[in-house]
């Protein structure tokens, strides 16, 4: 909720909302799969003891599930009502649905999707010999339901299908530039939906929604009884995708037949399925925020500031034994910190380098420069926290620094050198 009213702040400008409504949506997916994922855990094991505010597992859920429907019904309103109509006041103009489109715009789509998107698409029908597949967790899918154009009228059936959303193809697709110069954007999901019949030409289809699914995602491990944490750990993320489904987002005017289907297969409650008055999963309003342009629209950028102690063609170590060098963070640049360890790899008299490391990104260069430490010979450690949450897999997420804190570079002797930080996770020695 602290969040959104970010989102809703009239003051802040109009990009940097769209970027707050995108963590409020990050959030309450990870409150989700972990708070709400715990609770139902209770549940299920008939836990009924009675928490500090005096109310059983049960109970909460119940409590949660109105305050949750509630907030979600605000982050939409947010981006129908306030966002939406401001972005086009800015040139910036997203089409909600493929029938939107103008022919220009259509025949682009049309072709769009056969160059790109039609070869990543792998549609799945079911029916008595194709049993219900496998729907993985935060991805955004399309559900259709489909009859045979053979069929006898008096005969036909209705089979469901669905399609995965391909996280690989970018989500906003921007199309031909207007004459008024107004920049038009469509959804990729919309994109699909317009052309779903392609991908079954043996059968009409019906109906196709737009649908994603939650599941438990709270990792049980047992420290003390695993003989292998890291081999624990990666049994435990198979696990994940199998998860028990625990919220159901749906477009809101889904058909009643298709939304049955997926309540019977998911297993779901009216109280977990979200029906949703908007395009599905708004974290792709971080992309938006990324588009080229709108800068007025944007807080302006701020680059950090070189440390006035290694402005020179020195090398680290040699400035390090001039004396003491404090860098503060994120006002100061980081990059010296980075050389640190590059410098480090490749200095013949570093024979050593320990360091603890809590998150990073996939391409990080402290982790090239290790890994091209232990080449060179050197005795590399790193303390790592496998128990990151929702960065087990060394997914591209990197450590923000919003926050302030110091870095200590102080002469120790030769070419050894100490980094100190006020964060504990944080600590490096080499």
């Amino acid at each position: 909720e602290r969040v959104l009213s970010e989102a809703r702040d009239k003051t802040i400008p109009l990009f940097e909302r769209l970027k707050f409504l995108s963590i409020t949506s990050s959030n309450l997916d990870e409150f989700f799969m972990v708070r709400v994922a715990s609770l139902k855990d209770q549940v299920h094991a008939g836990y009924k003891k009675k928490d500090i505010a005096g109310m059983t597992p049960t109970e909460q859920l119940k409590a949660l599930h109105v305050e949750i429907h509630e907030l979600v019904d605000l982050q939409y309103s947010t981006y129908n009502r306030s966002l939406l109509p401001l972005l086009e006041k800015n040139g910036l103009h997203i089409v909600r649905e493929h029938e939107q489109l103008t022919a220009e715009e259509a025949t682009y789509v049309d072709q769009y999707f056969q160059e790109n998107v039609y070869p990543v698409l792998t549609p799945m029908a079911v029916d008595s010999s194709r049993p219900f597949p496998l729907i993985r967790n935060k991805t955004l899918n399309i559900g259709a339901l489909i009859c045979r154009k053979d069929g006898k009228e008096k005969h036909k059936t209705l089979d469901f299908a669905t399609v995965q959303v391909p996280s690989v193809l970018p989500r906003i697709v921007e199309l031909p530039e207007g004459k008024d110069g107004e920049k038009r954007v469509i959804l990729l999901e919309e994109i699909i939906e317009r052309n779903i019949g392609q991908l079954f030409l043996s059968y009409d289809v019906v109906c196709a929604h737009p649908y994603r699914v939650m599941r438990n995602a709270d990792l049980s491990i047992d420290e003390d009884e695993a003989e292998d944490l890291l081999k624990e750990i990666q049994k435990q993320l198979k696990k994940r995708q199998w998860g028990e489904v625990i919220r159901l987002e749906i477009e809101g005017k889904i058909d009643k037949r298709l939304l049955d289907i997926l309540k019977e297969e998911f297993a779901v409650k009216d109280s977990d399925v979200f029906e949703i008055g908007g395009p599905l999963d708004l974290t792709f309003l971080m992309k938006l925020y990324g588009m080229e342009g709108f800068e007025d629209c944007k807080v302006k950028k701020y680059i950090p500031q070189p440390v006035p102690a290694l402005m020179n063609d020195d090398s680290i170590f040699a400035n390090i034994r001039k004396g003491d060098i404090l860098l503060h963070h994120p006002y100061m640049t980081f990059d010296p910190v980075v050389d640190f360890v590059k410098q480090a790899a490749k200095d013949p008299n570093v024979l050593a380098i320990k360091q603890t490391l809590y998150r990073v990104s996939g391409n990080s260069p402290i982790i090239a420069a290790l890994a091209q430490a232990a080449e060179n010979g050197k005795q590399v450690s790193v303390l790592v926290e496998l128990k990151a949450r929702f960065d087990e897999e060394n997914k591209n997420h990197s450590c923000p620094l919003s926050y302030s804190f110091c870095i200590f570079f102080g002469s120790l002797s030769g070419n050894m050198a100490f980094i100190a930080s006020s964060l504990p996770s944080f600590i490096a020695v080499s």
